[in-house]
């Protein structure tokens, strides 16, 4: 794979890794029910018709499993139970793509999430809207705003930056 398109890989997996966080945190976040309690074994018994229909693969082996894998399987299951068929089907396809990258790429979707996750709320607000304000360009536009960024020079693309900045300040954001 050619340089320009393990860029363009990274550049997608990075997007996924922000589309989970605003999937996460809309309206699945909003109608998901309270976590589950401290890392204890849950009984087989005591999960919902749902739940159990969800892990029927865990079964026969779930009094076996650890408590926290009991736990995050049955946090994830109440997640996708909560979840619209809309929002279903879109994690359905983000876990397809993710599925496609290779380890190199989803490592690094890794550390972009991580690194997003630790900017402040309105950092992250930003990211979003920037997110969102490309995924509205058409796919031509989106090209070549790409193609424009990897062919620049270090010194363009801070001079690109810094004039994105400005424009943002002008239109009464505060500055990054």
């Amino acid at each position: 794979m050619s340089n320009a398109g393990y860029t363009r890989r990274a550049a997608l997996a990075a997007l996924f890794a922000a589309g989970i966080h605003i999937a996460a945190s809309g309206r699945a976040r909003a109608a998901a029910p309270p976590p589950v309690e401290a890392a204890a074994p849950t009984p087989w018994a005591s999960l919902s018709p749902e739940e159990q229909k969800a892990l029927h693969r865990y079964g026969e082996k779930w009094s076996s499993l650890p408590a926290d894998q009991q736990q995050r399987l049955l946090r994830g299951t109440r997640r996708w139970l909560a979840m619209t068929p809309e929002q279903r089907q879109k994690a359905q396809e983000r876990y397809a793509r993710w599925k496609d990258l290779s380890p190199e790429q989803k490592e690094l979707a890794r550390k972009r999430w991580h690194k997003y996750r630790d900017l402040p709320p309105e950092q992250q607000a930003r990211v979003r809207e920037n997110y969102h304000r490309f995924k509205n360009l058409t796919p031509e536009q989106r090209q070549r705003l790409r193609e424009r960024w990897q062919n620049a020079t270090p010194e363009e693309r801070q001079r690109m930056l810094e004039r994105r900045r400005k424009r943002m300040e002008r239109q009464g954001h505060p500055p990054q």
